[in-house]
């Protein structure tokens, strides 16, 4: 039985239940013991775990009877929580039905607080997202005109994406090496978007997907959205482990598998090309899915673009690699333009899955997605060359007021990913945003909370100038001290 219809056999009793189980909480919650007012604690705890997207909105939580065994405490304390968090707007409960979640009014998620940066800071540093130079898009717009017209005459739904720009990505893959049709591209609304079109076809509630730890926040939250369970292999400035990642597919066995092995998002590690073909052997014999996220894969600054992984694959292999791409980095996060690509038969019924929310993407967008695409080999190295400029201005800057820290300069990318020495990340974070600095703490990308407290991703998209300002805001932050976090909390979170 393929892998879509061992899906399939167990799709409706996953997606049934909307309960959150006893010990899967335990698992997210720190240690009550010694902590007073419990109760508090416990409300401050889940609430936070709501904002963060760890645990969804309008699920149910734990009987309190259930989860006051699981975390070794009365019952009276779980009682008092969950009131809390009524009366705090975190929750609700229906008559008969228990307590489930919600969030409250005027509140933000922090997934969408991390796009919004606060009108009051000057420095940006929790987006590596590029900007695109000057009359580029003005330029292409006026390029595309003429044909936005002849489009204006037809009712503009593509839910495949434009013809001429599934054959123009289909050929980039080709000349990189993996022959692909354009039978087999889906344009989608970002590289965001077609992981979520995958998951939403290929997982159930509670199936396993294995991840890198560290990994993309926003593909994370994905997967915890869909309810699926994270099992996650390291990824280390050096790179993977692929003896963990082949036990891992060997012993799991999860529906699915996520990697970044081109500059990987935030460690900039580069996968190499054995290690590829060990991976691929790895997916093949487990009969899993594998998505591969490419989009940082043209961000290539010290050696040439990387093969597509799937060319990796034997004759007639790859079949169960599905690669995902963008536009966001090597051009603008405000195109909303990526694609998939996949075997024919499946981009078919993806495509089916992404009519169900929407009929397709832009016209006006794709159009200038192929125009662009069209001048790539005149706009992307200049853009590289701007990134190499800046990619030393940072690490020089680092170096000549924060000489503690350290770092793997990345062959591609858009960041480093520093060692701070020390368990700092979190508090420096907010005393940074005091001096006009916003930035993330290693935390925010691993699979579990607690972990990376020791690490920032520091962007290298804003100008020299910005970037040397922007550490020396960070280095007096540092300089007026911060507080280690509580080791006893830390021992707690699972690793």
């Amino acid at each position: 039985m393929d892998a879509l219809h061992r899906r399939r056999s167990g799709d409706q009793a996953g997606r049934t239940g909307g309960t959150l189980g006893s010990g899967q909480l335990a698992a997210m919650l720190p240690d009550l013991a010694g902590v007073r007012p419990a109760f508090r604690h416990l409300a401050r705890e889940i609430s936070a775990l709501i904002l963060d997207g760890r645990i969804a909105l309008h699920v149910r939580l734990p009987a309190e009877r259930e989860l006051a065994a699981v975390l070794n405490t009365s019952r009276a304390t779980v009682t008092a929580g969950y009131d809390l968090l009524r009366t705090s707007g975190y929750a609700y409960s229906r008559q008969g039905a228990g307590t489930w979640t919600a969030l409250p009014e005027g509140r933000t998620p922090h997934g969408v607080a991390r796009v919004l940066a606060p009108p009051d800071i000057a420095i940006d540093l929790a987006r590596a997202a590029p900007v695109l130079p000057e009359r580029t898009l003005s330029d292409a717009l006026v390029h595309i005109a003429p044909q936005l017209a002849h489009h204006a005459e037809t009712p503009g739904y593509h839910p495949y994406g434009l013809p001429e720009l599934r054959a123009a990505v289909a050929d980039r893959f080709t000349r990189r090496g993996l022959a692909t049709r354009p039978e087999q591209i889906l344009v989608t609304s970002g590289a965001q978007h077609a992981l979520t079109l995958i998951v939403g076809l290929l997982c159930g509630s509670g199936d396993r997907v294995m991840v890198e730890n560290p990994s993309y926040p926003n593909a994370l939250e994905a997967l915890r959205r869909a309810r699926l369970r994270t099992v996650s292999v390291p990824v280390a400035d050096t790179g993977w482990d692929i003896g963990i990642m082949e036990s891992t597919l060997r012993q799991v066995v999860p529906q699915l598998a996520y990697l970044i092995p081109d500059f990987h998002n935030p460690t900039g590690a580069l996968m190499p090309e054995e290690e590829r073909a060990r991976v691929l052997r790895a997916v093949e014999r487990s009969g899993i899915w594998l998505v591969v996220d490419e989009t940082l894969t043209d961000i290539a600054l010290d050696l040439p673009v990387p093969p597509p992984f799937a060319s990796h694959a034997g004759p007639g292999g790859g079949g169960q690699v599905l690669t995902i791409g963008s536009m966001s980095k090597t051009h603008w996060g405000g195109l909303r333009i990526g694609w998939l690509r996949a075997p024919a038969r499946l981009v078919t019924e993806l495509a089916g899955q992404r009519v169900a929310n929407d009929m397709g993407g832009s016209v006006v967008d794709q159009l200038l997605a192929l125009h662009l695409l069209a001048r790539e080999d005149e706009l992307l190295p200049p853009r590289l060359e701007q990134l190499r400029t800046r990619r030393a201005a940072l690490g020089e800057a680092l170096t000549a007021h924060l000489p503690g820290w350290s770092w793997r300069m990345p062959p591609g990318g858009l960041s480093l990913w520093v060692d701070l020495g020390e368990p700092l990340a979190s508090p420096l974070a907010e005393r940074a945003e005091e001096c006009g600095v916003r930035i993330e703490g290693g935390g925010r990308f691993a699979t579990h909370p607690g972990v990376f407290e020791q690490r920032l991703r520091i962007p290298y998209t804003l100008p020299p100038d910005t970037l040397r300002e922007a550490v020396q805001r960070m280095a007096t932050a540092l300089a007026g001290g911060l507080p280690l976090p509580s080791t006893a909390r830390q021992s707690h979170w699972i690793a």
